[in-house]
């Protein structure tokens, strides 16, 4: 919604203020000027990336439009799956996660939290590292340096459609000009019209270097900023579970743990020491009970 909230502040401001100085609309629509600047842009988006860099991209437009998932509470959601989930194997041991492992959709813990179970990454990293602590055979400075590299290969791939917005942004400037090159061109070719003529295609030529510009610093290169900042929120998800498993594996109480997770958090989602403690309270509370009617 941002995007599309965006793109109209560039093109009223944009427009509008061309039409404050007594600017006429239909100077500007030049199809021609947009084929050449739209088609090369495209074109050289195709010639500079691999058949799975062009799907990875295509695929990452959709989410460009809606807004960012992680919130405080699902930061908190986050926290207290992990600490019940923490707290579980500590009471009945790693081998008691099994089954949550495995389904994690049939599972009671995870399906308390549909929020989170609607993020593939956060289930299979969870699950995933889980899984090598419930087997027994790492310690964790092997885990730590595996999930230090599944992170840094996260980034790569997510690397990949924003690298190539972003070269396609940076590509149609140059087209503009090359489209208002064309545009002057075809005027000198045609010096022999009257001077009216020969201005009003000088001036469609110049619409050209126009276009380019404001496709690529008002349309392109922003969606290659958004798609690293979503990226950046799902490491930073990634490495909040890292830091807590591994606080674990090195010893700690789960909610010492979790609140090791918290303390990694960026601030405009991170809650407060008391909030994850309150939160933390609750959950505890009917796990306990759960527990002694088990037994």
């Amino acid at each position: 919604m941002l995007v599309i909230l965006g793109y109209l502040v560039v093109l009223g401001t944009v427009f509008g203020g061309y039409m404050m100085v007594g600017g006429h609309l239909g100077a500007l629509y030049q199809p021609s000027e947009f084929l050449i600047i739209g088609g090369a842009g495209i074109g050289a988006f195709i010639v500079g990336n691999s058949g799975k860099a062009i799907k990875a991209t295509l695929r990452a437009l959709p989410g460009l439009m809606r807004g960012s998932k992680y919130s405080k509470a699902l930061y908190m959601d986050l926290m207290a799956l992990l600490y019940l989930l923490l707290a579980k194997s500590r009471q009945k041991g790693m081998l008691s996660l099994e089954f949550d492992i495995d389904n994690p959709r049939e599972s009671e813990i995870f399906s308390k939290y549909p929020r989170l179970l609607s993020d593939n990454v956060a289930v299979e990293f969870i699950t995933d590292y889980l899984r090598l602590m419930v087997s027994g055979n790492m310690n964790a400075f092997e885990v730590e340096a595996l999930m230090d590299e599944e992170i840094e290969t996260f980034e790569h791939e997510s690397e990949v459609p924003a690298g190539s917005l972003g070269m396609m942004g940076d590509s149609l400037p140059a087209f503009g000009i090359v489209a208002a090159v064309m545009g002057v061109v075809h005027a000198l070719a045609s010096a022999d019209r009257p001077a009216a003529e020969l201005g009003a295609l000088i001036a469609n030529a110049m619409v050209g270097t126009f276009l380019g510009i404001l496709l690529a610093y008002g349309f392109i290169s922003p969606l290659a900023a958004v798609l690293r900042q979503k990226s950046a929120e799902t490491v930073k998800m990634m490495q909040c579970i890292k830091v807590t498993l591994l606080s674990n594996m090195h010893g700690y109480a789960p909610q010492i743990a979790v609140e090791f997770g918290r303390k990694i958090l960026y601030t405009t989602e991170r809650p407060s020491f008391l909030e994850l403690e309150e939160h933390v309270r609750q959950v505890k509370a009917p796990a306990q009970q759960a527990t002694e009617e088990g037994t």
